[in-house]
């Protein structure tokens, strides 16, 4: 075996993005081949805040394991991302060694798999490989856990996602219920967005969001500019009545973001695939739940905004999925009788 670091060479960029193709059917693959490319490439709306250093495992001429160096400007945390590898324990092992050798001496820990940023893709899946992955969710071959393991990694970070049974007509949670109409009482509009609005609604979103989440690890700031471009494409995926905010005299304190499930065919954009893609949009039979913050103060606001998507679940009577709650938040839990399965994420780490 050896190892390659490359630059812009596009036969390493292309034995780069290959590598998923052969170790995914084309079903469970959930990464976009154009946005990984903009990052190998530096082209990307966020490259300006991290480098990149990327890595190939061959074997004779065959690619068998692939990687990404992220690093910060005063962050003394490496981080591991773009993660591949063929389910071989030496393989893995001289992966491993590469990336430790690389960041000995410079850097306390390496912390994995985080695909460059915060704001694009991390987290690894743990259990439940026997189900399509969901749109938003970190999607991995079932043998990666063991491979961090059997190489000095240790979970750090736990995330749940939890799969919701449908909504009957006459299920009420008493709890989502009376929150909802005691903040009405106070005051509060929860709405579903105007869409003709998205950018100023990404505004708003962006000075919220980027509080809340500002504690959460991995976490980097990224620009009100940034933060727009890189959310923009929501807007031709996302149903309005699945995004509900909450306003206080007028100021955002709010917020629950859904999307159909559109399994992994948003990251892979062929004709066929925008057909399905518009068809699931017009009659979705699932939604994953993808964000759901509230500002300081506003205790009780998170029960709230769930009634209101109970109610819009009730109405077209589709499954959820609510994605990707930390160890911690009370989020983990919301509309627990209703919880049908649990999916699980960790991040690892390594100390140095």
């Amino acid at each position: 075996m050896k190892c390659v670091k490359f630059e812009f060479e596009k036969n390493y960029i292309k034995d780069f993005i290959g590598l998923p193709r052969r170790l995914y059917d084309a079903d469970c693959n959930t990464e976009n081949p154009d946005e990984v490319r903009q990052l190998l490439t530096g082209k990307h709306p966020l490259s300006k805040y991290f480098t990149l250093d990327k890595f190939l495992i061959y074997r004779g001429k065959e690619a068998v394991a692939r990687f990404v160096i992220t690093t910060y400007p005063n962050d003394t945390t490496a981080y591991l991302g773009f993660f591949e590898c063929v389910e071989e324990d030496a393989t893995a092992k001289y992966a491993f060694e590469v990336i430790q050798e690389f960041v000995k001496g410079r850097y306390d820990k390496i912390i994995g798999p985080v695909d460059a940023s915060f704001w694009i893709k991390y987290r690894l899946k743990i259990n439940c490989f026997d189900r399509e992955p969901y749109t938003g969710e970190p999607y991995n071959r079932e043998y990666y856990p063991r491979l961090f393991r059997n190489n000095g990694y240790q979970v750090c970070e736990h995330y749940i996602s939890n799969h919701y049974l449908p909504i009957e007509q006459e299920y009420v949670n008493e709890k989502c219920a009376g929150r909802y109409e005691a903040f009405l009482q106070k005051g509060y509009r929860i709405v579903s967005p105007d869409m003709q609005n998205f950018d100023s609604i990404l505004k708003e979103l962006y000075g919220l969001l980027t509080k809340l989440y500002r504690n959460f690890p991995i976490y980097k700031d990224l620009s009100l500019e940034d933060f727009v471009g890189t959310f923009q494409s929501y807007k031709l995926i996302l149903n309005p009545s699945m995004v509900k905010l909450a306003y206080y005299r007028d100021t955002l304190a709010g917020f629950f973001i859904s999307v159909p499930n559109y399994s992994n065919k948003v990251y892979h954009l062929t004709p066929r695939n925008l057909i399905r893609i518009m068809k699931t949009k017009k009659s979705p039979k699932e939604y994953v739940m993808l964000y759901l913050g509230v500002d300081e103060g506003h205790a009780g606001l998170g029960s709230a905004l769930s009634h209101s998507i109970i109610e819009a679940l009730r109405e077209n009577g589709a499954t959820s999925i609510g994605a990707l709650a930390r160890d911690g938040k009370v989020t983990q839990n919301y509309v627990s009788d209703k919880i049908a399965e649990r999916y699980e994420y960790v991040l690892f780490e390594r100390k140095l």
